[in-house]
Order: C-alpha cells, then sequence, then structure tokens
C-alpha cells in the first residue's frame, strides 16, 4: 500500500541512481568510444483507494545509452574509405618520386642516352662522344635494374603490410565475438550491459580502419559482422579466420583466405574493398605490379630496338654491330595446382604487338586458350605451339612441351622481368656501330640524274653480305640482283621512295635513266666518320614503336610517369575529401551520443534538488510518525 514514506524513499532511490548515472557520465566525458548513458524514470503503478489511484512513486526502469547507429556506419565507411585512398596515395607516391625524379627518374635517364647518341652522331670518330654514350648507357641500365630492385622491395613491404594487418583483423574480430557472447549473457529482460556495448562499437570503428565491412545486429544483442560481398567476419560469438596464402603462380604475391566452423578456405582477395586492407591490394594491382610491366616494355623496346640498329651498322673497328644491351627474359610462372606435365618456352617478338599486361595460358578441352589478365578478355592466337609454328599472340611466341591436363594453367608476364636483366654487353667505345653496314654507288657510266641518298640494313636477321646491283629499267621499273645474279627484288622506282630488298634498302632521288645501275654492298672499313647508322638509332629510338606503332619509347615512358602521378594525385585527393568527411561525421556521432558537460551539470542539480526534496519529503514523514505516536502515548 502506498504511503507516503515509502513513496519518498522510492523517490529517494531513483533520484540517487539517476545521479550515479549523471556522475559516471562527467567521469567519462574524455573516455574514447563511451556512449552518454541515461536513466530513465517511471512512475511507479498506483495503489486503488476508495477515492481512486494514488501514485506510490518512482522507479529506474532502465539505463540506456545514447547511440545512432546510423552516424556510426557513416564514420565507419569514411574511416575505412580515407584508410583506403591514404594507403594508396602512401604507395603510388613512392613509385611516383622514383620515376618523375628530374635528374634520376625515368624519362631523364633515356633524354641522357638519346643525347649521346646525338653527340656521337655529331662526331662519329670521337673517342670521347663513344665513351660518354657507352657510359650514359650503363647508367641507363643501371637506373632500370634499380627501378626494379625498388619496385621489389616496395612490393616485399607491402606483402608483410598484408599480413600484419589480417593478423590484427583477427584479433579485433576475436574480441568482437568474445564480447558478444558476454553482451548476450548479459542482455536480461531488455537490459544491456552498455559498457561492453561501447567497447564492441569501439572495436568495429577499429575494424574498419582495417577493410570495409558491414554489420546487424541479433535479438540477443550480438553483433554479426561481414566484410567483402557478405562474407561473415563475425556471427554471433563464433569468429571466422582470415589468413594470407601464397598466390597459385607467384608466391611472393599472397592472397587472403577466409575460413570458419572447420570449412574450406576460400579466397576473397578480389572482395576485399576499403580500409588499409584493401588500399594495400589496390596499390599492388593497380601501382607496383602495372608500373614494373610498364618499365620492363621500356627496357624490352630500348634493347629490341638500339640492338637491331647495332647489328645493322658497323664499327670503328670495321666490323659488324653487335648487341649493346642484354636484357630479361619472359616470366612464365606455373600454377602450383598443375596436375600435367606441360611446360612453356616463350621468347618475345614484335616490339609492337608487346603489351604491358599479364597473360594466362590455360589447357582446357583438349586446346590452350589465352586470356588477358588486365581486362579479363580472350585473346586470339596464331600457330599451333609447337618449335616450327609456335602459338603467336601480344608481342610473344609460346610453344608448349610435355603433357598437360585438363585445367593446368600458366601465367605469362612478357615484361616483368626485362628491366631485372638489362644490362650493357659492350665493352669498347670502338664497338659502338655508328657507320652504315652498307654503301650505295651510282656507277659512272649512269646517264641519269638519279643518285644515292642513303643505304642500309633494316633486317640484319635476314641480311646475307654480298654485293647487289640495283637496274632501272624502262618504264622506271627496276630490279635487284645479287652477286650471282639472281633476282631479290623488282617494283617500280619512284624518287626518295626506299628499294627494299634482302633485309636492307637503298634510297634514290632525282630522275635515273634506263639502263642506270647502282650498287650496294659493304661500306669501307676506312669510313669512320659515317654516322648514318648512329642517326637511324637515334630515329628509331623517337619512333612510334610501341603499342602498335602509336607510341615512342619516351612516349610510352612518359606515359607511365604521368600514370602514376594521376593515380596519386586522385589517392591523395580522396584521402583528403575522406578524411574531412570522417571528421565530420565523428564529430555528428560525437555530438549525438558523447557526454555534454554543460547538461550533464544542468542534470545533475536537476537531480540533486529532486534528491534534497525526497529527503526533506521523508523528514516530514518521520516528523508525522513522531508526532502520531506521541499523541496516541499520550
Amino acid at each position: 500500500m502506498a504511503d507516503l514514506l515509502s513513496t519518498s524513499v522510492s523517490g529517494l532511490l531513483a533520484f540517487q541512481q539517476a545521479l550515479d548515472v549523471t556522475s559516471n557520465n562527467i567521469a567519462n566525458a574524455s573516455t574514447p568510444g563511451y556512449s552518454v548513458e541515461t536513466a530513465n524514470l517511471a512512475e511507479a503503478p498506483g495503489q486503488f483507494t476508495g477515492v481512486g489511484f494514488v501514485g506510490s512513486g518512482v522507479d529506474v526502469q532502465s539505463i540506456t545509452r545514447t547511440y545512432n547507429e546510423y552516424l556510426a556506419q557513416q564514420v565507419r565507411g569514411s574511416q575505412a574509405s580515407y584508410s583506403s585512398s591514404n594507403t594508396l596515395a602512401t604507395q603510388a607516391s613512392q613509385i611516383d618520386n622514383m620515376l618523375s625524379d628530374s635528374n634520376s627518374g625515368l624519362t631523364a635517364s633515356l633524354q641522357s642516352f638519346m643525347n649521346s647518341l646525338q653527340s656521337v652522331a655529331s662526331t662519329p670518330t670521337s673517342t670521347a662522344a663513344r665513351q660518354a654514350l657507352l657510359s650514359q648507357a650503363q647508367t641507363l641500365a643501371q637506373r632500370l635494374t634499380s627501378y626494379d630492385s625498388q619496385i621489389s622491395q616496395f612490393g616485399t613491404q607491402l606483402e608483410s603490410q598484408l599480413s600484419g594487418d589480417v593478423t590484427q583483423i583477427n584479433t579485433i574480430t576475436a574480441n568482437i565475438a568474445s564480447l558478444n557472447q558476454q553482451i548476450a549473457a548479459e542482455s536480461t529482460n531488455g537490459q544491456t550491459p552498455n559498457q561492453l556495448m561501447d567497447q564492441r562499437d569501439q572495436l568495429v570503428t577499429q575494424l574498419s580502419k582495417y577493410v570495409s565491412v558491414q554489420t546487424t545486429t541479433e535479438s540477443n544483442g550480438a553483433m554479426d559482422v561481414y566484410v567483402g560481398t557478405g562474407q561473415a567476419l563475425v556471427t554471433g560469438s563464433t569468429a571466422a579466420k582470415l589468413a594470407t596464402v601464397a598466390g597459385a603462380y607467384d608466391p611472393s604475391h599472397l592472397d587472403i583466405t577466409i575460413s570458419g566452423g572447420g570449412g574450406t578456405a576460400a579466397d576473397i582477395t578480389s572482395e576485399i574493398s576499403g580500409g588499409e586492407l584493401g588500399g594495400l591490394l589496390s596499390a599492388r594491382s593497380q601501382v607496383l605490379d602495372p608500373a614494373r610491366n610498364a618499365v620492363g616494355q621500356v627496357s624490352a623496346a630500348v634493347a629490341t630496338i638500339v640492338n637491331q640498329q647495332q647489328q645493322a651498322g658497323m664499327d670503328l673497328t670495321g666490323a659488324q654491330g653487335q648487341p649493346m644491351f642484354t636484357v630479361g627474359g619472359v616470366q612464365v610462372l606455373p600454377d602450383g595446382n598443375n596436375t600435367g606435365s606441360a611446360s612453356l618456352s616463350v621468347t618475345r617478338g614484335s616490339v609492337s604487338a608487346l603489351t604491358t599486361d599479364d597473360y594466362k595460358l590455360q589447357y582446357s578441352g583438349g586446346s590452350w586458350q589465352l586470356t588477358d589478365m588486365a581486362t579479363g578478355k580472350s585473346v586470339a592466337m596464331t600457330g599451333n605451339g609447337t618449335s616450327a609454328t609456335p602459338f603467336q599472340a601480344a608481342g610473344v611466341s609460346i610453344v608448349t612441351n610435355g603433357a598437360p591436363a585438363s585445367g593446368d594453367s600458366f601465367l605469362i608476364q612478357p615484361t616483368a622481368a626485362a628491366s631485372a636483366g638489362f644490362a650493357v654487353s659492350l665493352t669498347s667505345p670502338a664497338q659502338i656501330a655508328a657507320a652504315s653496314l652498307v654503301q650505295g654507288t651510282a656507277v659512272s657510266t649512269n646517264k641519269g640524274s638519279a643518285t644515292v641518298t642513303s643505304a642500309s640494313v633494316t633486317n640484319p636477321s635476314v641480311w646475307t653480305p654480298g654485293t647487289y646491283t640495283v637496274t632501272i629499267g624502262a618504264g622506271s621499273a627496276y630490279t635487284v640482283t645479287n652477286s650471282g645474279g639472281t633476282t631479290v627484288a623488282s617494283g617500280t622506282y619512284a624518287s626518295g621512295t626506299p628499294i627494299s630488298f634482302a633485309g636492307a634498302q637503298l634510297t634514290l632521288s632525282g630522275s635515273p635513266a634506263s639502263g642506270d645501275t647502282f650498287t650496294v654492298g659493304p661500306n669501307n672499313p676506312a669510313n669512320t666518320g659515317d654516322s648514318s647508322n648512329i642517326l637511324a638509332m637515334a630515329s628509331a629510338m623517337s619512333a612510334s614503336a610501341l603499342n602498335g606503332n602509336t607510341t615512342s619509347v619516351t612516349g610510352a615512358a612518359n606515359g607511365l610517369v604521368s600514370q602514376i602521378g594521376v593515380i596519386t594525385q586522385q589517392a591523395q585527393n580522396s584521402a583528403a575529401a575522406q578524411q574531412t568527411v570522417s571528421q565530420q561525421a565523428t564529430t555528428a556521432l560525437n555530438n549525438s551520443s558523447g557526454v555534454n558537460l554543460d547538461k550533464e551539470a544542468a542534470t545533475m542539480l536537476q537531480y540533486q534538488q529532486a534528491y534534497q526534496a525526497m529527503a526533506q519529503v521523508i523528514q516530514a514523514s518521520n516528523q508525522m510518525f513522531t508526532s502520531l505516536i506521541t499523541a496516541i502515548h499520550g
């Protein structure tokens, strides 16, 4: 039955508990992740009397925390985006700084080498100019191999960071699962352990720094956490395990798997996004691997172009030029799960067809199929894969050996290893082939006005040394015969248009008379002042020889530097924007869930006054009871 004393005591106890909650709020005003709590007061059930219901005091119905899940999700999302962009920017800036340096960068190194070619062309007999070219070639080789080495080091550090992040994620998810168990156990009659829930929310926020996550809350208060496209990272009191495993083709490239409940580990590398983990994976796929391949393409192109032109020329001793550079070969990586005995022999072919992409060659349905790993599209091949007729595609020749099993595959990296093997093979300045390997001469008895503009070897691999005769016939028709009198080429003469034959060409200008003849034969070893071949080398380096004859070597280098610069700038801008969004979201969450000291001070004053009032009511009740006893006992 309600009475003055019991009603007052209920109020005194309720306001004391409310004061306890308020004082706890004030004490935790600076505690990270603390959500302000509120003592929710409710009127105690009234007691019926003959004249109606009389209130029986107040109860603390619940102590709840002020927490906005929508704002919390915004904090996690923006934080994951910032962490991802910031990580990508950090990784990309390393490559950007390396390749774009004005003194030792890729473009600067190529330009210094080309300037040295021009110097030799100006003074082909100068030993100093030749030595300077050889030194620049060695500097270029050192820098190209240094780029590859540094990119490999960055990759090693990235893989180590991936492993560290996975370990941190597993630690956090295990703690979340443990808290879920405690929360579910301590949640009774709709009352939840606010402190444990704050701790769990802090862990989920911390987790979003490493990877983007989604969450749902169960009826018992436990929170489930999902990663990627819906893989359960935490389910109730059970946490799945992430792990890093060696890649199927390249063991140095780690993949990320998830496993839980004794099931088979599933590869979720391609599904990870956001957070530092997502940023690292993006840096690997968008920056490190493409940069290594692109530098390799430049290395392969330089070696091919310069070596081919060297072999088309004559060095200072009168000998045919030898290759100036060596370069790393095509890298072939078998799938670790292959069960057949097949192997591949892959070599580079046309520089023009060479790309910076990697390719997968897979045996399926009784045949081999080639897929571009960058686009996922099938690539057509010619040939049948034998040594006599290799598969031809994407600038490489592929010979298959052994017996493949269905499903066996190989990763083909046409340019990834090129820079690592780039080196100078010439040992003397005299070996630089500045002069043409051949010379053209007009026969003195010619009657026309045609003169020899140039003569050169265009394809050393098919050129057969000897003397060739070009004879102009009626109607400007020409025939080319070798020293044995065999016709090797014919056509119609046009002034300034090269006459091509047997891996060489002769260019005439003017109007020849019918019967005029010209000879193409070995250059005079004494013709050391000839710089036609070194000029052709400089021209070939500037010509559009890459990417389907649309890009020069320097153009490809500039394109790479620009591409990495753009990725770096975009990542930095994104990181700055997401940092602002994250700060705003955090501020909004703190304003909603954090402790407002002014508000708490006012609330404390309110509860204090109510507590004092209840104490006075109890005192009044005591006086009334004393007066009543005194009156009864006289």
